[in-house]
């Protein structure tokens, strides 16, 4: 798997560098046509891109770093996302740190008012220091600089337009999002409510289990002597039972055979 994205990695990364071959030999080609022509050359700007912005590096250091070099024109850092500002401090205020962050960049963009200057200047300082002085506070910071082929300013605006388009209907989708789901709970809450309130109410069918117990033979002779005649019958049944324990007591007593034998009939005897 790692192999095959670093494969594909470096076949991006050839097509990157072909790009940029065919459009500085154009860009060459137009020149020496110019050139031959014997017309004046034409001054266009050059945009030079920054992928790499240390600390506390702002635009006015890279102005005066880069004018040495050819005139610079306008200038624009992109600012770092705020959550990553708020991770930030919430990091340093759970480390016991008291330091305020400023507002730090993570890529930039510098105009140069000749492209000519701006191909030499990313061609020479890309990958060496930043800053020449020793106690400069970007020494151990390197250039990180490309030139941007054919690309205009407007084409910068209008990425950033795009962005901020892109950014609005993030934010449109996840507010959207967020909303939907509050009412979801409110309506669940209020539909809870309304359950509760609805428990008493003897018109709401009962929604519990309702287990029947079989009746017991105390609550089925009860129920047999509530009827017409039953107590008769009753205390009959009563008598029958008492009479039948006592003969079982006297047979066990006297060694007398059980009351259902010694009141079977006579048995058959076979004629000879």
């Amino acid at each position: 798997m790692e192999a095959e994205e670093s494969e594909k990695a470096a076949t991006e990364q050839e097509l990157l560098e072909e790009t940029d071959h065919k459009l500085e030999e154009e860009e060459e080609q137009e020149e020496s046509e110019e050139a031959a022509r014997g017309s004046k050359k034409r001054v266009v700007p050059g945009i030079v891109y920054l992928g790499h912005i240390p600390p506390r590096f702002r635009p006015l250091h890279v102005r005066n770093l880069l004018s040495a070099y050819g005139e610079v024109g306008r200038v624009f850092f992109q600012a770092e996302d705020r959550f990553v500002r708020r991770r930030k401090k919430a990091a340093a205020a759970t480390g016991g740190k008291k330091r305020s962050y400023s507002k730090d960049y993570t890529e930039g963009w510098v105009e140069f008012r000749d492209k000519r200057v701006a191909k030499r200047v990313a061609a020479s300082l890309h990958n060496t220091p930043m800053g020449a002085r020793r106690r400069s506070p970007f020494r151990y910071d390197l250039w990180n600089l490309k030139y941007l082929h054919r690309f205009t300013w407007s084409h910068l605006s209008e990425h950033l337009a795009f962005e901020r388009q892109v950014r609005r209907q993030r934010l449109r989708a996840e507010v959207a999002q967020a909303k939907r789901e509050t009412d979801f709970y409110l309506r669940s809450v209020e539909k809870g409510q309304r359950f509760l309130a609805a428990d008493g109410d003897p018109a709401r069918p009962d929604g519990s289990w309702a287990f029947a117990q079989r009746p017991t033979e105390q609550e089925l002779r009860a129920r047999k002597a509530a009827r017409p005649g039953g107590r008769e019958r009753a205390r009959l049944a009563t008598a029958q039972d008492q009479a039948r324990s006592n003969r079982g007591l006297l047979a066990r007593i006297f060694g007398a055979p059980p009351p259902s034998e010694s009141t079977e009939g006579p048995s058959l005897v076979r004629d000879s």
